[in-house]
């Protein structure tokens, strides 16, 4: 006897085979109609791509500044150096670098960024770059370029001119940061439709961030050594204020190091430049998906439209 189960599989097996023939039938037969919505498709990706502006990336190589400090001092005097706010850390090297790059992109330091360095238009309202003449073009549904007046229309609570909130993510977007836990250097690069204002940004970003960084250590330092030597008086054991002495040491070389060095928490290894070539957009893969998805819509259509035929 015939087992029912290898039946019901020669069954379901024959059903699949046919199953699978009527699809591809129904394929074939509607082969044109799927070539030409794959072709529509395809011009269409290609007038779509030629209306995207080139992308251009400008970034800088930097290194972590770090500074050397004392085991001795750090053991013996920790915990009078964290009552008065002094870090003075172990005996590897101290750097700022994982501070310094969530710094570089928080809504403050940004937000600063966008109000006094750079022009929100060049942001928010620009299209394309003109290579011949090297002028930016702005959208004029936005930007009215010669009477300065934002034009946007948009639902309260948001105005004409973009918020600094709204300007902090489009620039988030265009700001990439990063370290290379292997070697330690951080890139910082930015990308934009012109190549001279992603190189100028570029360059700002990081003036400002160690700038930023070293008013922060100073502003830490003199407040140190002010507490350290309201202390110093008050206290009677000679080794104690032999201790807050070294204390105010330390905090002045902090004060004369932030002062002397410009690059106070990132070195400059390799300097912004203006790229020549375009980082984007990827035309060639644009095109290839929008084609290939043109195709994949031709086929359900030509699908759907057999099924309610057989279903009438």
């Amino acid at each position: 006897m015939i087992d029912e189960s290898q039946t019901v599989a020669a069954s379901s097996s024959s059903t699949d085979e046919i199953d699978l023939r009527e699809l591809f039938a129904v394929i074939w037969q509607g082969k044109w109609l799927i070539m030409a919505i794959t072709a529509l498709f395809s011009i269409a990706s290609v007038i779509y791509v030629l209306t995207l502006p080139n992308i251009y990336k400008s970034e800088a190589l930097l290194a972590p500044a770090t500074e050397q400090k004392a085991n001795g001092l750090s053991g013996q005097l920790g915990g009078l150096a964290a009552l008065a706010g002094v870090n003075l850390g172990g005996g590897a090297a101290v750097d700022k670098t994982a501070l310094a790059i969530e710094i570089v992109k928080s809504r403050e330091f940004l937000g600063r960024f966008i109000e006094k360095r750079i022009q929100l238009a060049d942001l928010m309202a620009i299209e394309n770059w003109d290579l011949s003449t090297n002028t930016v073009q702005y959208n004029s549904d936005i930007y009215d370029v010669t009477n300065q007046q934002w034009l946007r229309e948009v639902e309260p609570p948001r105005q004409a001119k973009p918020s600094v909130q709204e300007a902090y993510k489009e620039l988030l977007k265009i700001l990439v940061v990063n370290q290379d836990q292997a070697t330690s250097m951080v890139k910082l690069s930015i990308q934009h439709v012109s190549p001279y204002i992603a190189q100028s940004w570029v360059k700002i970003l990081v003036e400002d961030l160690n700038l930023e960084m070293k008013t922060r250590d100073i502003e830490e330092a003199e407040k140190s050594i002010s507490y350290l030597q309201q202390q110093i008086p008050k206290t009677e054991v000679a080794d104690l204020r032999t201790a807050l002495y070294s204390l105010v040491e330390e905090q002045t070389k902090t004060l004369m190091l932030a002062n002397v060095r410009e690059e106070y928490a990132l070195k400059t290894i390799d300097k912004p430049i203006v790229p020549e070539e375009k980082a984007g957009p990827a035309r060639a893969l644009i095109c290839l998906v929008i084609t290939f998805l043109g195709g994949f819509i031709g086929m359900i259509v030509v699908l759907s439209r057999a099924f309610l035929s057989n279903k009438e």
